[in-house]
């Protein structure tokens, strides 16, 4: 397998739900900020040839010393600053990549617990089927609300799958898919959806429940959980 994947981490949300002063990616999870976790990872992996950081705008220079240079690591390229919406922002990680990025994955930097097991997997889908995503299925009822929150429908939760990134693509089909839903003013909420409605089909594998999205401020104390449980088995 060659080692022609090339990562975009999405790091330039603002994270108003944390509650916090300052962003959600340079919160200190133990002693180290959070987006450290999944660029560790990233660096690790011999899959992985360049990383591009999407940060805020008056964040790079932030991004660029105090974790890039600070905790020196050599596979990211650049900090880009971003845009108004994440799919703004991607788009402008996907361009700084190069047009000669065979293999992309795009990652969420407040995902601290990405694994490299995980990008593997995700990255041997993608090469078989042109684009893959981890998914989780969900193990509550799931149903449908109409406006005033009254249930529409009662959904069958073996089809349903709650999906995470990393997500892994064919380069040059994601970025013409993000291409023609600006044209058209598309939104998707993540960059599955855009490449499902431009691009062709995406294979879903088993995602990982440890793999948890800092959003909210109860979710420090459950990546705690996640460090302490790991220390553990290895000991």
């Amino acid at each position: 397998m060659d080692n022609n994947l090339r990562v975009v981490v999405a790091a330039a949300g603002i994270g108003k739900r944390m509650e916090s002063k300052i962003n959600k990616q340079y919160i200190l999870l133990e002693d180290k900020p959070l987006l450290t976790y999944c660029i560790e990872v990233l660096e690790k992996c011999s899959l992985v040839q360049k990383i591009v950081i999407v940060a805020h705008a008056w964040e790079t220079e932030y991004c660029q010393k105090e974790i890039i240079e600070k905790y020196g690591y050599m596979k990211v390229s650049r900090v880009v600053a971003g845009g108004a919406e994440r799919q703004d922002s991607v788009f402008k990680g996907l361009e700084a990549l190069g047009s000669d990025t065979e293999w992309v994955a795009v990652t969420d930097g407040a995902r601290p617990f990405i694994t490299l097991d995980l990008i593997e997997a995700l990255a041997t889908a993608a090469y078989l089927y042109g684009a893959a995503v981890p998914g989780v299925l969900t193990r509550d009822t799931i149903k449908t609300i109409d406006l005033d929150s009254f249930v529409m429908q009662t959904l069958n939760r073996t089809n349903i799958t709650a999906v995470q990134t990393p997500q892994v693509f064919d380069y040059a089909r994601l970025f013409d898919a993000y291409k023609k839903a600006f044209q058209d003013n598309f939104y998707g909420t993540d960059d599955a959806s855009i490449y499902e409605r431009y691009a062709g089909s995406v294979k879903v594998i088993k995602g990982d429940p440890n793999n948890i999205k800092i959003t909210h401020p109860e979710d420090l104390i459950w990546a705690q959980a996640i460090i302490n449980a790991r220390r553990k088995q290895k000991k």
